[in-house]
């Protein structure tokens, strides 16, 4: 390079940079400023919490984790201070199901607020309180230790949402009065979840209960097999999917803050007629909340072993064990407060299934905030 006896610094430096654009065009490579990249969204923290339904091994998650995947929900982080345990697929297994737990020894010895600063959870999914119910404690001390971890969750994050199990059925042979306490236990969840629940900081109960059988779905009347995770994984998917779809809170408790939480929501079924080997039902979907929601989801699940087979009024999407997910048409989404939209369809079922009966939930869509 030649340079003149006056050349400046400033001159050479430039001089320097257009030699080496020439050398850099010819391979399709230009100068440019450097661009930042915008920070990636942080994911969504979701804590599987539990005893060894959850953990050991809890495959189920496994089952979830995939599923969600493969829905498209990518920006997901299972959470735990415990590590995988195999189930032989890919999957976050990060989780806080510990083998052997009561849940009330978790609330006495206050165990979960280490856990939560460990791990930060947006989202808890717990199915707790099967070995307490199988140590004969009350319902009202399982349910009193369950208020306890909610306001440590709520102290940790007070825009947690709360996915709360009726549990799986329990027929163990070593205890015969288990199986009935399991149904008294559950039947006391819907009414605490309904005091317990905030709009801010809303608790959902998901039925794990109805349709799973202890003699098909557990290898010793208690821990789920491979037919048992499939069956919870179905249930936990729609209201999670929900929670996810309803997005983390960007200034969680600032003034104002809308929370961005699923809205409040009840379901009704009805069966409009039956025949042998079927019959006719329609589910009621009611906005209980204060505003007008842009749109909801219905959870269905059959009982007696029926199957949704046709549905109007709504889109369908049906899980292996027969759990149907029913989201709203594109003219019949939006509900004011208190507003219902009905939708309807056809079940096959057993000649010998009896009366028609299915369990429903739904959830609304939180309002653009």
């Amino acid at each position: 390079m030649l340079r003149t006896p006056h050349s400046s610094p400033h001159l050479q430096v430039m001089s320097v940079l257009g030699l080496l654009a020439a050398l850099l065009l010819p391979l399709g490579m230009t100068l440019a400023p450097r661009a930042t990249a915008a920070p990636a969204a942080d994911p969504v923290r979701v804590m599987p919490l539990g005893d060894s339904i959850t953990g050991s091994p809890g495959c189920w998650r496994a089952v979830l984790w995939n599923r969600l995947v493969s829905s498209g929900y990518e920006d997901i982080d299972f959470v735990g201070t415990l590590p995988p345990q195999g189930c032989g697929q890919t999957h976050d297994g990060d989780n806080e199901g510990h083998g052997g737990e009561l849940v009330t020894n978790v609330a006495d010895q206050n165990l979960l607020p280490g856990r939560l600063a460990s791990t930060r959870p947006d989202i808890v999914v717990m199915h707790f309180g099967t070995n307490d119910v199988w140590s004969s404690i009350s319902p009202d001390r399982i349910l009193a230790a369950y208020t306890k971890l909610v306001a440590q969750m709520r102290a940790s994050n007070p825009d947690m949402r709360i996915l709360v199990a009726q549990l799986i059925p329990m027929n163990p042979s070593s205890c015969a009065a288990c199986a009935q306490r399991v149904v008294d236990f559950n039947a006391r969840i819907p009414g605490w979840a309904r005091s317990t629940g905030t709009d801010r900081s809303p608790v959902t109960v998901v039925d794990q209960w109805t349709g799973f059988s202890t003699a098909t779905d557990t290898y010793d009347g208690v821990h789920p097999n491979a037919s048992g995770d499939d069956k919870i994984a179905a249930r936990w998917f729609p209201p999670l999917a929900a929670a996810l779809d309803a997005g983390v809170p960007q200034d969680p408790g600032g003034p104002g803050d809308p929370g961005g939480d699923p809205a409040a929501c009840t379901a009704r079924f009805r069966a409009v007629s039956s025949w042998q080997g079927g019959y006719q039902g329609e589910v009621t979907v009611t906005n209980t909340s204060a505003s007008s929601v842009p749109g909801w989801t219905a959870t269905v699940v059959p009982a007696n072993g029926a199957r949704l087979t046709q549905l109007w009024n709504g889109a369908l999407t049906t899980a292996a064990d027969g759990t149907a997910t029913v989201t709203n048409a594109a003219w019949n989404g939006t509900l004011a407060a208190g507003a219902s939209a009905t939708f309807g369809f056809v079940a096959s079922s057993p000649a010998t299934s009896g009366t028609p009966a299915a369990t429903v939930t739904c959830v609304g869509k939180a309002p653009a905030g």
